[in-house]
Order: C-alpha cells, then structure tokens, then sequence
C-alpha cells in the first residue's frame, strides 16, 4: 500500500488534478461531489497496477476502494480487474460487495464489463443487473446497463436492450449517455435491431441517448431521426 501510494504521487500533478475536479464535475451538488484528485494520469496508473498487482491482497484493495482520492480508488479497480483473472468468482463477489466505491462513471466503465459482464456472460441467471438497474444509486445503475458491453462483444443484446427500456426514463445525463452508448455498441453489430428499438422507444428516448445511439449512422439517417421521421427507416 506505501509503495502504490508513494508511486502514485510520484505521478501527481496539481494543474490535471484541478482540471479533473472540474471534468469529473466534484463542485457541490454535482455526481462528482466531494471526489479528490491528486492529478495521475489512467496510463500511470495502469503502470502502477502492472507493477504492483502481485504485492496486494484484496484487504489491500479494499482500503484503496474505500480512499476519498478519485486515483486510489482507480487504482484498486484496475487491480481487481487484473485479479479477476485468475480467480473470477472470488473478485466478482468482491467487486459487488465493495461497490461503494465505484462511484464514477471512469472507475464503472473500465471495470464492470470486465468484471461483472464477463462472469456473467456464462450464467442463465443475470438477476443482478436488473436489481441493479432497479437501484437508487446512479452508479449501480451505470454498472448493470455497462456490463452488457460483454455480452454485446458476443453478440448477445438481449438484456442490453431489457436494461435499456428500464433504464430510459432515468433522469440523469450520465445514464443516458451510458445507454446510448450501448446501444451504439448494439448498432454497430445489428443496424437494424437497433433501429427497431429506437422505432418502439422513440417517445421514452432522452436527446442525449438518441444522439449517443445513432452517432454510427449514416448523416442525413442521423437527421431523420432527430426530426422524428423514424417511421420511414
């Protein structure tokens, strides 16, 4: 845990620290809020990872995804994401037990595909995102719709597009561009389920996840549907 710490303000840089409190949106009030930055950059922090992943144990990794510093908590993610690896049930139990600190859509987006889609792309029983989904939480909301990414890399939209209707009346941006980006991702694989979905779900869909949805198609397809003319497609 000292040498992780050590070396990652060894990377800090007080200027991209301040930047990340604005991306990250930490002011009060907003998804971000309260979240510290010290300023390393994720490729540093991959490295640090690398060179660190077979000197912790989870007890170790659970002090960093408790921290109050946005990079602590990253780092102890990507070491889950590496630990799953090799011991695939154990980390995903972990990584849903400690889920608390995965409470920024950088940390959900470069771990629950790996982690919770990829336990899960196996199993009949996919209960646990859809109680997720269900959840009051922004970020357990995030996970269940990003997981799927998994099951879309083989092909599978079912419950991409289940999560997706139970998901587009949610009121927050960073689930509708999460949506819309797996959707996307759909799309990409299957224009024309794609099309459908957003043909019966027209009138749920926020701008944003419309906008993030159709980005692959072609211009003036892009155009008809953001003017509504979605019948014609």
């Amino acid at each position: 845990m000292k040498y992780i710490r050590k070396e990652l303000r060894k990377c800090s840089d007080i200027d991209r620290a301040k930047n990340c409190q604005r991306f990250f949106k930490t002011g009060s009030g907003q998804y971000g809020e309260g979240d510290i930055f010290i300023g390393v950059t994720t490729p540093d922090i991959r490295k640090i990872v690398k060179n660190s992943v077979s000197r912790v144990n989870l007890k170790n990794v659970k002090e960093l995804i408790n921290s109050k510093i946005h990079e602590e908590r990253l780092t102890g993610v990507l070491i889950l994401v590496e630990m799953f690896k090799k011991s695939q049930k154990e980390i995903y139990d972990f990584y849903l037990e400690n889920s608390k600190g995965v409470n920024n859509w950088d940390l959900v987006d470069l771990s629950a595909p790996k982690i919770v889609g990829t336990f899960l792309l196996d199993k009949s029983d996919r209960n646990i995102l859809y109680k997720l989904a269900t959840s009051k939480n922004l970020w357990d909301k995030r996970i269940s719709i990003v997981s799927t990414y998994a099951f879309i890399r083989a092909g599978e939209f079912k419950d991409t597009l289940k999560i997706s209707k139970i998901l587009l009346k949610d009121s927050h941006d960073l689930i509708h561009k999460a949506v819309g980006w797996m959707l996307r991702e759909v799309g990409k694989r299957d224009a024309e389920i794609l099309k459908k979905f957003l043909r019966d779900n027209y009138n749920e869909l926020s701008r944003t996840t419309l906008r993030y949805a159709i980005e692959r198609f072609p211009e003036d397809l892009r155009k008809e549907y953001l003017l509504g003319k979605y019948e014609r497609n």
